[in-house]
């Protein structure tokens, strides 16, 4: 299925800058060290062949880096701090919140509230998993 304003040509052009890029190189290697820590950990290695399907699927339909840059908040909060009541507060963008109408504020806390609970399922399944991303 063909992204709205993407070409074809601009989609081969993206697999060329992965395939020119190592990042299947990258992505196999990073994956056989995952499972054989898995291995040894006595962690399930389809948990593992799982999470690396995700993390290709995001990179290469182009949410990847958006994506991570959100994760990365979260995971700096998680971190820092755990898991607190005021997350989406703390997450949210006040400048571009503010200029929002009533109706598009709330459909902006549930979508950023369902973006927060993808990043602590993910947060914990790399904890879990014990991946470095």
């Amino acid at each position: 299925m063909v992204e709205e304003g993407k070409s074809l040509k601009q989609y081969c052009r993206e697999a060329m800058k992965r395939m020119k890029g190592g990042f299947w190189q990258n992505y196999q290697k990073d994956l056989n060290q995952d499972m054989e820590r898995a291995e040894k950990q006595g962690i399930s290695t389809s948990k593992v062949k799982e999470y690396y399907v995700e993390r290709a699927t995001e990179n290469i339909k182009n949410k990847a880096t958006e994506k991570e840059d959100f994760y990365k908040r979260v995971k700096k909060l998680l971190e820092e701090e755990g898991e607190v009541s005021n997350a989406i507060g703390r997450l949210t963008d006040k400048e571009y919140y503010s200029t929002l109408s009533y109706e598009e504020q709330q459909r902006y806390n549930l979508t950023l509230s369902e973006k927060y609970l993808q990043a602590v399922e993910r947060y914990r399944k790399e904890k879990d998993l014990q991946i470095k991303a």
